[in-house]
């Protein structure tokens, strides 16, 4: 008797593909990667990366690294400095459209264990819906990747609904990740806290004003997966509450409660922390969080199944979160599957996306599965 071996997918892993770093990519969006002691060092716009401690390029390498922890599939994304929200809205679609088809080339090259996310000029939200349709044609593409804010402006302003209504109707999967440079008091400065403290902040508010601005109840089939555990947002739960509870401005966008948009989200299950990972998927649901390392950077989890593993879930659970989630969303082993991933309705059974939007349009407001 043949056994099909377990699906474990890695949701947060980052990429530079390797035609980002060619002449077709405007000087200021092309990376180097060059090595120094054994070390990888990222050169870009005059400064020097050096929190890369595993492969960033190469598919086949990285393929190999998380084969050695367990993991079988990657969803790549890309490298969050390379989305180009402050680029020329011109300069932008040309520098994603290149990096789109390039992952997609990556996908199509691995088809049984690699799928990705593009990038969108989010800074122009029409721009970027006509960006993710056509990155949703592209094999092996499941959706994008999209900073936690654009020029000051988090995700739940309503100049960004048309790229939210483009990713429902399409049934894009959306990763929010920090910008990495747009949460900046002086205090995180120093220590290292930019990125271990600043970087989950930046998730948190994003998170937060997308459920306030009512868009997880305005779109019912959006699929939005947060970074680093949601940062402080499984914290904040009860604030939100009491603020809905007390406060008219809090519910005014937002008739359900925040709740209801908590249950909409997913996770990644990157928390450094047994502990907090085990009330995470409490908090959410084993069907709402997916593995992820946050490779290729110091700051990922070396061994994100072992961190799992340390959380002491139910088995069942635990097999969610280490394929089977990202397995139903990204359409990981279906038979007749489109390459193009927009004919399913990978967040739950029943409709696909379009279908969901228009029973949104028509009636209201269809309950999660």
């Amino acid at each position: 008797m043949i056994v099909d071996a377990p699906v474990i997918v890695d949701a947060h892993c980052h990429v530079i593909a390797p035609r980002m770093m060619t002449s077709a990519v405007p000087q200021q969006w092309r990376p180097a990667i060059r090595r120094s002691g054994g070390e990888a060092v990222i050169e870009f716009r005059g400064r020097q990366l050096n929190s890369v401690v595993a492969e960033f390029s190469d598919v086949d390498v990285m393929l190999a690294q998380a084969a050695a922890t367990g993991v079988t599939h990657l969803l790549l994304s890309p490298w969050i400095m390379l989305v180009p929200v402050t680029a020329p809205v011109d300069e932008a679609v040309r520098v994603c459209r290149i990096q789109n088809e390039a992952l997609a080339a990556a996908a199509a090259s691995h088809p049984e264990s690699v799928r990705v996310l593009g990038a969108v000029p989010l800074q122009d939200p029409p721009a970027a819906a006509r960006e993710l349709e056509y990155l949703m044609g592209l094999p092996g593409v499941r959706g994008a990747e999209v900073p936690a804010s654009v020029a000051g402006d988090y995700l739940g302003d309503p100049r960004f609904l048309p790229f939210w209504e483009a990713a429902a109707d399409l049934g894009a999967v959306i990763f929010v990740h920090p910008t990495t440079t747009g949460f900046g008091p002086p205090a995180l400065a120093d220590y290292y806290l930019w990125n271990s403290v600043g970087n989950p902040l930046e998730t948190t508010i994003t998170a937060a004003h997308l459920i306030a601005a009512g868009v997880l109840e305005r779109f019912a089939g959006l699929i939005v997966l947060l970074a680093h555990g949601g940062g402080g947002l499984p914290a904040l739960r009860g604030r939100l509450r009491r603020a809905f509870a007390v406060r008219p401005e809090a519910r005014a966008a937002c008739p359900a409660g925040p709740d209801a948009s908590l249950r909409r989200l997913y996770f990644d299950s990157l928390t450094h922390d047994p502990a907090v990972l085990a009330g995470l998927v409490e908090l959410a649901g084993a069907g709402h969080v997916l593995l992820g390392s946050d490779r290729p950077f110091d700051m990922g989890a070396p061994d994100p199944v072992g961190d799992l593993a340390a959380a002491g879930l139910r088995p069942g659970d635990e097999q969610l979160i280490l394929g089977g989630n990202a397995a139903r969303l990204l359409g990981i082993g279906e038979d007749g599957a489109g390459e193009d991933g927009a004919g399913e309705d990978r967040a739950g059974g029943g409709s696909g996306p379009r279908a969901r939007l228009s029973l949104w349009r028509g009636i209201g407001f269809p309950s999660r599965q």
